[in-house]
């Protein structure tokens, strides 16, 4: 029987990436909506099989500088917001770096939260013009903040200190999306995106890539 939180360090540039999952939340997710399962494995493989080569060159998802223009919502006081204020406090003297303080709370206290610091992958064959896109023919790469499951749908969530003041963060999300559908196979339509900080989270419904062309080496929707 596997250990309740399952974690691995994974050494790619930019530091040193706990990548963890919470075995009984996802097989709860899964055991009750049997579309999850391409979640389930494919989490479970990058304990063993994580292609560490890809994140050594490359773009990096969390570098994009285009715009992806999604239709925002922006919440004032949704609950991850309460999870990152108090994932500030409770976890100030625990760990160094805000994030490790945000995706540790709500890793145990968040019914919802079954990962974090996921590894994720985008293949150039997958995205039409993807040299035009990235400027380059090796894979995206990154790592999600916060991945969770709530009304069948996966989250992909990013924590951003001062979310109000970003610019690509909708893009850089929205690629983390991408990237886990292809991964796991299941459709786009599945996921739900967003990013937050302890006062104010910016969601919205990814659209297929299909959906949009490239306009001066980026995306612009129809």
């Amino acid at each position: 029987m596997k250990v309740v939180v399952e974690f691995t360090k994974l050494e790619h540039p930019g530091g040193i990436y706990v990548y963890r999952v919470n075995n009984k939340k996802l097989n709860n997710f899964c055991n009750n909506d049997g579309s999850l399962i391409g979640l389930k494995n494919f989490m479970g493989s990058m304990f063993n099989n994580c292609p560490n080569e890809y994140f050594h060159c490359g773009p990096r998802g969390s570098s994009l500088k285009f715009k992806t223009h999604h239709d925002i919502v922006e919440l004032n006081g949704h609950k991850v917001c309460g999870f990152a204020k108090n994932g500030l406090m409770v976890n100030k003297n625990r760990f160094k770096d805000n994030h490790s303080k945000v995706q540790l709370f709500m890793l145990e206290n968040d019914n919802d939260t079954v990962a974090i610091e996921v590894p994720i992958w985008l293949n150039p064959h997958e995205v039409e013009q993807y040299n035009s896109i990235f400027g380059s023919d090796e894979p995206l790469t990154g790592h999600i903040d916060v991945i969770g499951i709530e009304d069948g749908n996966i989250w992909v969530w990013d924590y951003k200190p001062n979310a109000h003041k970003e610019k690509y963060a909708d893009t850089q999300v929205y690629f983390y999306a991408l990237m886990l559908s292809k991964r796991t196979g299941i459709a786009l339509d599945k996921f739900r995106c967003g990013y937050f900080d302890w006062e104010k989270a910016y969601m919205f419904k990814p659209e297929p890539i299909e959906t949009k062309e490239i306009f001066n080496g980026s995306l612009k929707d129809y």
